[in-house]
């Protein structure tokens, strides 16, 4: 992710400062009611962006209004993007070490999907009536996130120099993508819009599979331990499934009873899978990496998923790094409208990257001691325990690390029906530790707990600073509503200009399933049971 035992990231955080506090108010009076009218030429239309000068720049027409001017800001990241990948393919050759090779890797998936999501934002807002202005928040949000996680792993392992000719055209590509994120959020409604209809490949069959349970459910392939399936691995039976089956279909893969050590990929290509397992006691994928070990946070992960539409249910996702190790992910997720139920994540440091896009978790298990839910999706946890382990002697635990670093970015991590408790390690000695709910990775960091049970293991403050700094406290957005239990007292919470306690449920909601990743739309293809409001 971001850091050692209590991690630096200060050599990030010149990107976050480069966005201005008040473009929203700047774009909002500089643009028409009616959005089909602005004077002036391409200068005149990009003053009004947070960053004008890239735009003047690439931007090389007058825009007819509002919508074109949108269109042609992406128009002009995606050039960047692509230009970016390509210089990233050329430094393959030169991956002369371990920790440059996994920088390079990380670094080639993430502009790779960059340039999709983008490219998929621009022919979506073209093309697909279905297609939603949110939707292209949602992977504008994702393709900034990518920039943020390849650079970010440079330096964890310390090989910035290596990955700095591509570093070097990620303040364009960035800028470009944050003004494409303000132009975008000027055209939403201030409601946000909701889509009523079902995302087009879910499917009546989808709704089924998540009602469906043990061996009645028709898989495509079976992985067993002990032979007695298709395959014993993991990832090769989702290879298989994905290459052999018809357009558009979901491939569900079930995991029998079983301890599966391996890591497993299921890359942008890879849409509709569905994982099965026996029951969260009894599928466990496990691996080992960590950053101690020469990886980077992002490819740490046990289980990394990128392909939209994923769906897993009944497994548990372990990393048994240790917290000696640092950084160890045991599930890493960019996948839209994806969906956990009835799993389990086990860590310590790092456990569960929510790295990007909208994501459901119903009914989980999180395990971790620092940072242990981070990330920078759109995230809501329902009817979920998170279990605050013991850390080593000296460390203090964090639950969450979100790590919006813009305004325009529709992302948060929101935990609403929830327990947040001690697990049996810490149980008798929590006194001996410092436990908090979150601190602000990055400027614009979003957390907010709703009606959820704490526990009182957490400090009556709540919320920690970043390295005991005062980076991003009057930027961030902490808020709590209605939670309850020993730790919930809001009395002697931080006095921050961003920390908030809602007193009113039209505040609350914005952080339900509904709104913050428009829920209703295609969760109740799924078959998961979930509340869409308070």
């Amino acid at each position: 992710m971001k850091h050692t035992i209590f991690p630096t990231f200060s050599s990030l955080l010149f990107f976050s400062c480069l966005i201005f506090l008040f473009f929203s108010a700047s774009i909002s009076s500089s643009s028409t009611d009616d959005d089909d009218e602005q004077s002036g030429d391409i200068n005149s239309w990009c003053e009004t962006a947070p960053h004008p000068e890239p735009c003047k720049f690439f931007l090389t027409r007058n825009p007819i209004d509002k919508s074109d001017f949108r269109r042609m800001c992406i128009e002009a990241a995606l050039d960047q993007a692509v230009h970016a990948h390509n210089r990233t393919i050329h430094l393959e050759p030169h991956c002369q070490s371990k920790k440059k090779k996994a920088a390079w890797q990380d670094c080639d998936t993430l502009f790779e999907n960059t340039v999709i999501q983008i490219n998929g934002t621009l022919e979506g807002l073209q093309s697909n009536s279905s297609f939603t202005d949110s939707d292209a928040q949602t992977w504008l949000s994702a393709a900034l996130t990518n920039i943020e996680t390849c650079l970010s792993g440079s330096v964890e392992l310390n090989v910035s120099d290596f990955i700095s000719p591509v570093a070097t055209l990620h303040g364009n590509l960035s800028q470009l993508i944050s003004n494409s994120l303000a132009v975008n959020g000027v055209l939403l409604d201030d409601n946000q819009e909701q889509r009523e209809d079902y995302p087009s490949w879910f499917t009546e069959r989808d709704r089924m599979l998540m009602q469906t349970t043990g061996l009645k459910l028709k898989a495509n392939v079976i992985v067993a331990k002990d032979g007695s399936g298709h395959f014993k691995s993991v990832q090769a039976a989702i290879n298989y499934a994905v290459s052999r089956r018809a357009r558009n279909q979901r491939v569900v893969v079930y995991i029998r009873r079983g301890v599966y050590r391996e890591n497993i990929v299921v890359t942008n290509s890879m849409n509709k899978v569905m994982l099965v397992g026996a029951g969260l006691r009894f599928t466990v994928i496990t691996g080992s990496r960590s950053v101690a070990d020469g990886f980077t946070t992002y490819s740490s992960a046990t289980v990394g998923v990128d392909g939209i539409g994923f769906i897993a249910r009944g497994i548990t996702f372990r990393n048994t790094a240790g917290p000696r190790k640092g950084q160890a992910v045991a599930l890493r997720s960019a996948s839209d409208l994806s969906v956990f139920y009835s799993c389990a994540f086990e860590g310590y440091q790092d456990t569960l990257f929510l790295h990007a896009q909208r994501q459901f978790y119903k009914s989980c298990f999180i395990y971790g001691t620092i940072d242990f839910i981070f990330g920078n999706a759109a995230a809501v946890f329902q009817n979920c325990i998170i279990y605050v382990r013991k850390p080593l002697y000296g460390q203090v635990n964090v639950i969450t690390a979100q790590g919006r670093v813009d305004p325009y970015q529709n992302t948060g991590i929101s935990i609403h029906n929830s327990v947040i408790t001690a697990a049996r390690d810490l149980r008798l000695v929590y006194r001996s530790y410092q436990t908090f709910l979150g601190r602000p990775w990055q400027r614009y960091s979003r957390t907010v707990i709703l009606k959820t049970y704490i526990d009182r293991m957490v400090n009556p403050k709540g919320w920690s600073t970043w390295e005991k700094s005062s980076f991003a406290l009057n930027t961030l957005y902490y808020a709590e509503y209605k939670n309850f239990g020993p730790g919930s007292s809001t009395r002697k919470r931080v006095r921050w200009g961003g920390y908030h306690v809602i007193r009113n449920a039209k505040t609350a909601s914005r952080f339900t399933v509904a709104n913050l990743i428009a829920g209703r739309a295609w969760l109740p293809s799924t078959g998961v049971p979930f509340s869409a409001g308070l």
